[in-house]
């Protein structure tokens, strides 16, 4: 990301929408609240297409959907996808841009992040018109939202060809392939990644944090968002909920993968997590509903044989903080045919003394603050006996 781009958030006054993909038409915090920051009803949303694989379709489609909830959307036609239409002419027309400019907010539909950055830079790294009065909009005070490649796009650094998790695990990422810049808008100092509990995404992150050198990482779910404020807090609306990994003390060991020292905490709906400053504050149902560690409500040992499974991370972790069990085991492994076969990870979950819980008054759902992780290699043992065909 060229410096020109960096968000200076003692200057922006803008706001963020952060969304972890799959947003459905119903989910109306999600939408409603991207329209209120946006001013209203009415509010004027430059909706972006560029990810699509079908753009003329799936933007017309968001257009229509915010529209239904009282915006004043339009489609902005700089999309690789998009036939009868030349993105690069369109991303420098300056009327367009001054389009974008005037709006109130902006919607990056999902698909393939690689498009949008493609559409959206010159060749040569720099920005176009359109680009450029993205930020200008942003700084002046206007909402970005994203979904899944929208989403992905808002650090500085995001994932481009990436391989499977497991895989991204067991050989790394290089720049230019499995990583490669992002827009931005969030910050240099704050990785983002989607899709992160639905498909086990949490791992792949840490990989990327430590080649990058990132401290902070955010992973939000699907039909959820974070919606990051000028203040730098980060609240979460939606279905389920994001994960904050922090690296300042992590230490990273020689060999396969191996890293330990990582703090997690999982925010759910409702809750509030300031990026500066790292204070947390419960939604209104977990107000009165701090875990008391002396009365435990699961009293057995945890442990997990798949920890990169749908939501496994966050059930893992939900029973240990309410637990008499200092920590709580996780491991993947893979195909025998797969790439490395006989290496698989363990995730070591550990309750500390910063560590904190909260449930809620209504549901069975929580939050967790400040476990520690610790992820190190294991070597699968093949089976003891070989069946004949």
């Amino acid at each position: 990301m060229e410096a020109a781009n960096a968000a200076d958030n003692s200057q922006t006054k803008g706001t963020l929408v952060i969304i972890g993909g799959n947003l459905r038409p119903a989910n109306a915090p999600v939408w409603e609240r991207i329209i209120q920051l946006a001013g209203g009803k009415g509010a004027r949303i430059a909706v972006f297409p560029s990810a699509a694989g079908f753009p003329e379709k799936d933007g017309k489609n968001l257009v229509r959907r915010l529209n239904a909830y009282g915006a004043q959307a339009f489609f902005v036609p700089v999309a690789v996808k998009l036939s009868g239409s030349d993105y690069r002419v369109a991303a420098d027309d300056p009327k367009l841009a001054d389009l974008v400019r005037s709006a109130n907010g902006a919607f990056f539909a999902g698909g393939d992040q690689s498009r949008i950055t493609h559409a959206l830079r010159h060749d040569d790294g720099s920005n176009t018109r359109v680009l450029d009065a993205l930020w200008d909009m942003y700084r002046r005070g206007g909402v970005i939202a994203g979904s899944s490649a929208g989403a992905a796009i808002m650090s500085s650094t995001m994932f481009g060809r990436p391989r499977a998790v497991l895989a991204t695990l067991k050989l790394g990422v290089e720049e230019g392939k499995e990583i490669t810049d992002g827009l931005g808008f969030i910050g240099d100092d704050v990785f983002v990644d989607q899709h992160l509990l639905v498909r086990g995404r949490f791992a792949r992150m840490l990989p990327a944090m430590l080649k990058k050198g990132y401290k902070l990482g955010l992973g939000i779910d699907e039909d959820t968002a974070m919606v990051v404020l000028p203040n730098r807090d980060v609240e979460v609306v939606g279905y389920k909920g994001a994960l904050v990994l922090d690296l300042v003390n992590a230490t990273v060991h020689e060999g396969a993968f191996n890293v330990s020292g990582v703090r997690v905490s999982y925010l759910d709906n409702g809750d509030r997590w300031n990026i500066a400053t790292h204070e947390f504050t419960p939604s209104e149902d977990k107000a009165d509903g701090k875990l008391d560690p002396s009365r435990p409500y699961y009293r057995e040992p945890l442990f997990s044989a798949d920890i990169l499974g749908n939501s496994t991370v966050v059930d893992l972790m939900s029973k240990l903080i309410d637990s008499d069990q200092p920590e709580a085991i996780g491991i993947t492994l893979g195909s025998p045919n797969g790439v490395q076969p006989d290496l698989g990870f363990e995730f070591r979950f550990t309750r500390t003394g910063d560590s904190v819980g909260y449930q809620s008054a209504s549901t069975d759902a929580y939050s967790i603050v400040n476990l520690r992780l610790d992820i190190r290699p294991i070597l699968i043992r093949r089976p003891l006996y070989q069946y004949k065909q």
